[in-house]
């Protein structure tokens, strides 16, 4: 199986490398678009800002090239925010596969710290959730980010931190996570195993 990640301007995509690596799968790290076309599994990681990462997929192409992949295609925190329509990091167009905004978390008590970050539990048992097989019910997953995508048509998987909000999305060939499987242990391993294996 060919694995590619989309290697364009952000950080953190080491770590998913490794991740796959524990499993069994050497991955290429390409912005080439012929690569990515022609992979068994595209990943598209990261952590930055919305504005400077859309500008570097714009200005080499692997938007057009994201939205136009068949293959099964897992966003990650950045990754997600970027496959949806408009975030307000930057007030950044980006690339519109799944209709739905990005937002910042904005505190309504003094403990509601920014950043969200640490280990926070998804659920899917709401039945508007559209459960595709890849998580777990009650699973507790690893986030850091301040922006977030609201529940919307196109959740697979619910988080709630100061509002509940899109901790995984999917719509056709493409998935989305907000939080981090490479960082999540055992339960994070079992969602890019899951990934891999999807049809």
């Amino acid at each position: 199986m060919k694995v590619a990640i989309v290697k364009y301007n952000a950080g953190n995509i080491y770590s998913v490398v490794h991740a796959l690596r524990r499993l069994g799968v050497g991955p290429i790290l390409t912005d080439s678009p012929k690569e990515l076309r022609s992979a068994d599994r595209v990943l598209f990681p990261g952590q930055g800002e919305a504005s400077q990462a859309m500008g570097y997929l714009h200005e080499h192409g692997l938007d057009d090239v994201i939205r136009s992949l068949t293959q099964p295609v897992l966003g990650i925190c950045i990754g997600q925010q970027l496959m949806c329509r408009h975030s307000e990091e930057g007030d950044t167009d980006c690339l519109g596969i799944f209709p739905a905004d990005v937002v910042r978390f904005r505190p309504t008590r003094h403990e509601d710290k920014v950043p969200h970050m640490g280990w926070n539990e998804i659920r899917t048992e709401n039945e508007k959730i559209n459960h595709v097989g890849l998580f777990e019910n009650n699973s507790f997953v690893y986030f850091v980010h301040s922006f977030y995508v609201p529940v919307c048509e196109f959740t697979a998987a619910t988080c709630d931190y100061i509002v509940p909000f899109s901790a995984a999305l999917h719509k056709d060939n493409f998935y989305a996570t907000q939080f981090h499987p490479e960082k999540s242990g055992a339960v994070g391993e079992d969602i890019l195993r899951r990934f891999l294996e999807a049809t």
